[in-house]
């Protein structure tokens, strides 16, 4: 199995040696949800219904696998399979940060975070060039003119979803990254489509 996009996609908005996040909590959340239903979707556990209006979100099968994580989110899509992904994007965003930083403090990927001063630190990675390798990867398959992985690519779609891409990558080529996305199955780029969706909106909200 592809290694955790979510995991991936963690450290690349995180710095690599501090932990401090590259974007607003908020929009973080969004793109790791994004990230969560796009590795349920390349496990065959999800996929979009593209024929309602509203890009129906529903599980292709009864049994989850994976992490307590991935078998949370998909029992509830089990439980309530009406719902379009916009829905279940801002649903899983509102606890999926916190979860995903426990896991991957409970896999020793992140340090606990800590208290300085009486100001908690962020979770830094125990490993920064396991961290830094993500968006190294990213930025190599760019500078190479490489076709990417298949998860590198919904990376991709991510980045650019949550207008991140020109500040995390110091290899932007908007161009080769729009291409790579567009190779995707119709499920992942009509999930990329509702992740940058919510972005927008929750960016909206804001001002």
């Amino acid at each position: 199995m592809w290694p955790s996009l979510v995991d991936d996609l963690y450290f690349v908005l995180h710095d690599s040696v501090t932990g401090h996040a590259r974007l607003h909590p908020r929009l973080t959340s969004l793109a790791l949800a994004g990230a969560a239903l796009a590795e349920l979707t390349l496990t065959e556990q999800v996929t979009v219904d593209l024929t309602t209006p509203h890009d129906r979100l529903y599980a292709t099968t009864q049994y989850a696998t994976g992490d307590p994580l991935s078998r949370s989110l998909l029992g509830h899509i089990i439980a309530e399979p009406h719902h379009p992904v916009g829905t279940w994007l801002l649903f899983f965003a509102r606890t999926i940060y916190a979860d995903v930083r426990s896991r991957m403090v409970a896999g020793k990927l992140l340090n606990p975070p800590a208290r300085h001063l009486l100001k908690q630190q962020p979770a830094a990675p125990v490993d920064p060039n396991r961290a830094a390798w993500p968006l190294s990867r990213l930025n190599l398959t760019v500078q190479r003119g490489e076709p990417p992985a298949i998860g590198d690519r919904v990376l991709y779609g991510l980045l650019a979803a949550t207008g991140c891409a020109q500040r995390v990558m110091w290899e932007h080529d908007p161009a080769f990254m729009t291409a790579m996305t567009a190779a995707l199955p119709v499920p992942l780029r009509r999930l990329l489509a509702q992740t940058k969706i919510a972005v927008g909106q929750a960016v909206i909200s804001r001002r």
